[in-house]
């Protein structure tokens, strides 16, 4: 039998559905975040009634088949039009932005059921909490329970931009960096799926004296530190992204050596190999308390039931700080929305991640030609806010054609949103807080997806016994109690 093309745009056939399905996807969002169905510029128009109807051939609920979230824009607009709104006249975060949508469930009796017992319970299965399982597993804790309210990819973890970058302002975000970097260019050939790592590097530039002198030190630092990061001056920058209008920004600061990645595929292959050696992901399974005994967390409570532990990880993303409340625990985090766009596929031109310094706009190109960017909104509020704003798309677009004017016709297909898990000081929670075997691992603002890799190696060596390191505890939970938050880093967005 030939193959039946389901998705013209992504290049999905009917095979890879049935494979997803029988990889445990069973909703139609979870089976777009596993296979790119509808993630291409017709946005799913052309595909969604077919999947669907494999979907319920297969047997999936039919409460699970409801479309794909929706991600304005409805039509393809250039950014010259967007950019002719005025973002101020638009509504601002409270107002622009809808509450959380949980994901439509299926059938509880089409689930896999939950273990009564597991050493070590994961909340959260997004980057941090499949990479600790993963090297958990591989140091042979395999009795990991992994637990996540929606399905894989439905947090941060599947909604961000990808970068990855050694350009930190600190020696300890440089050093996690850059070993995740070095995970990431091994990742594809150890765990046997393709992330599209592309080592294009980024580039930072700095419309403003006080930002070209960020840039000075940070260079300096990182000299200190062996990267390989140097100065430019707005001719040399055109060299590395020759589309850039150099009267936009003073100076600019390349790594080569940062790059980007394809999120889902990262979540899928730790996922995959962590269970292949024991660890097990429950999907749609929301945390609903802990039973403390002692001083300990003596079982999980979920809407699917109990299980007993010996040790709890939050690594729940923006969700943590509802997670930790449920034992107690308070922690400063704060969820707030950030969102991003892709364009339209041009031809290659933009080799690294740019960057513009003090608007918190960054953009970078795949592998397909789409133009990937975001950008922060100092007005947006705390909440689990995961629509999309018509504001954003007016204030993105005026910032990318400050520095590239000539994007000016191109189209905006897809836009989407997730959360930043922001804390004081911009650095992460990472250190048992509450009852003593209630570790917290969040609170890494937009960096998290980068810095994960690392984290995950140092944080399983302490949970197996081998130590907690240095880097792990500088950010220990107790440090805004007693007054020793670390110094605060740049964050893109």
């Amino acid at each position: 039998m030939g193959r039946i093309l389901a998705c013209a745009c992504e290049d999905v056939d009917l095979a890879e559905i049935r494979r997803a399905v029988e990889d445990g996807h069973r909703d139609l969002e979870s089976v777009k975040r596993a296979t790119g169905l509808g993630t291409g510029p017709c946005q799913g128009k052309s595909c969604l009634a077919l999947a669907a109807r494999e979907l319920q051939r297969l047997g999936v609920d039919p409460g699970a088949l409801s479309p794909f979230t929706a991600r304005p824009p409805r039509e393809p607009v250039p950014l010259g039009a967007l950019a002719a709104l005025d973002p101020e006249l638009l509504p601002r975060g409270d107002r622009a932005a809808p509450p959380e949508i949980l994901p439509p469930r299926p059938a509880p009796e089409t689930l896999p059921s939950l273990p009564a017992r597991a050493e070590v319970v994961i909340v959260g299965a997004g980057i941090f909490g499949l990479a600790l399982a993963w090297e958990l597993a591989r140091r042979g804790t395999t009795d990991v329970l992994v637990l996540d309210q929606g399905y894989l990819a439905y947090g941060a973890s599947g909604r961000n931009g990808g970068g990855v970058r050694a350009q930190w302002s600190t020696p300890a975000f440089v050093a996690l960096a850059r070993r995740s970097l070095e995970l990431c260019r091994g990742f594809a050939a150890e765990m046997g799926v393709n992330v599209w790592f592309r080592p294009g590097g980024y580039l930072f530039l700095a419309p403003d004296r006080e930002q070209v002198a960020r840039l000075e030190r940070n260079a300096a630092l990182h000299a200190r530190l062996g990267l390989r990061t140097r100065l430019l001056d707005p001719a040399g920058a055109l060299r590395v992204a020759p589309r850039l209008d150099p009267s936009s920004f003073l100076a600019a600061a390349y790594n080569p050596d940062d790059g980007v990645v394809f999120p889902w595929p990262f979540l899928q292959g730790y996922a995959g190999r962590a269970g292949a050696l024991g660890v097990r992901l429950r999907t749609f399974t929301r945390v609903t308390g802990f039973e403390v005994s002692g001083g300990r967390i003596a079982r999980v409570l979920t809407d699917r039931g109990a299980v007993r532990c010996e040790l709890v990880v939050n690594a729940a993303g923006a969700w943590s700080k509802e997670v930790a409340a449920l034992a107690g625990v308070a922690v400063p985090n704060r969820p707030v929305r950030h969102e991003i766009l892709a364009t339209e596929s041009l031809a290659p031109w933009l080799d690294p991640l740019v960057s513009l310094l003090g608007s918190g706009l960054y953009l970078s190109q795949t592998q397909r030609g789409e133009l990937v960017g975001g950008l922060g909104d100092p007005a947006e509020p705390e909440g689990l806010a995961m629509g999309s704003s018509l504001r954003f798309l007016a204030r993105f677009a005026r910032a990318a054609l400050r520095i590239v004017p000539g994007l000016a016709a191109v189209k905006v297909v897809r836009q989407w949103a997730g959360c930043y898990d922001v804390t004081p000081d911009n650095g992460p929670i990472l250190g048992p807080a509450g009852p003593a075997n209630f570790h917290q691992l969040h609170g890494f603002v937009g960096h998290g997806f980068m810095m994960a890799p690392a984290v995950a190696e140092l944080y399983a060596d302490w949970l197996c016994g081998r130590g907690r390191h240095e880097l792990l505890a500088r950010f220990a939970p107790d440090r805004f109690a007693r007054g020793a938050a670390v110094p605060e880093d740049f964050v893109i967005g």
